[in-house]
């Protein structure tokens, strides 16, 4: 199957095959699945529509990060739809981390998906952005995080303690 052909499954392999490439590349220094999707690797699964990875620019110039992300992706097949990148039709964004998402992507969780090592944003981490954030979605994924994920409730604490944040009321 062509990369750029829809799928009926998440091709999150490619995703993370792909980052992996990044950084042997030179092109970013390190990177980690986020948001919706990595809220998912804690809990039960919810409907979203794309992948959040966040990267570690490895250069700082104008052409670092996304633009040479999505010129190399698309060097590799994967097409652009407006904020995202496609990879068998499904959407990637890629996004670049600073302070608490970049602190998450350097202390993600280190996985092995479908063979391919990848890294996750700890569950705490996720409940921090989250917070950060503050919008519905993001209380109700707190709410669940909470419930169903077995979180280190101290390095939570800390973790929210060292970037001054507070956890909705739920």
């Amino acid at each position: 199957m062509a990369i750029n052909e829809p799928s009926d499954s998440l091709p999150l392999a490619d995703v993370f095959r792909a980052a992996n490439e990044l950084v042997a590349a030179g092109l970013i220094e390190d990177w980690a699945l986020g948001g919706a999707l990595a809220a998912i690797y804690y809990v039960e699964p919810f409907t979203t529509y794309d992948a959040d990875i966040f990267f570690i620019s490895k250069d700082k110039g104008l052409t670092a990060g996304v633009p040479a992300i999505s010129s190399h992706l698309q060097s590799q097949g994967w097409q652009v739809e407006r904020e995202h990148l496609l990879v068998r039709g499904f959407p990637v964004q890629f996004l670049a981390a600073g302070g608490l998402a970049e602190e998450a992507v350097r202390e993600a969780e280190r996985i092995d998906y479908e063979g391919v090592p990848a890294k996750v944003f700890r569950a705490e981490h996720i409940v921090a952005i989250a917070a950060s954030v503050g919008r519905a979605k993001d209380k109700a994924r707190i709410e669940q995080l909470l419930r169903q994920a077995d979180l280190d409730k101290t390095y939570l604490e800390n973790v929210l303690q060292r970037h001054k944040l507070k956890l909705p009321k739920i």
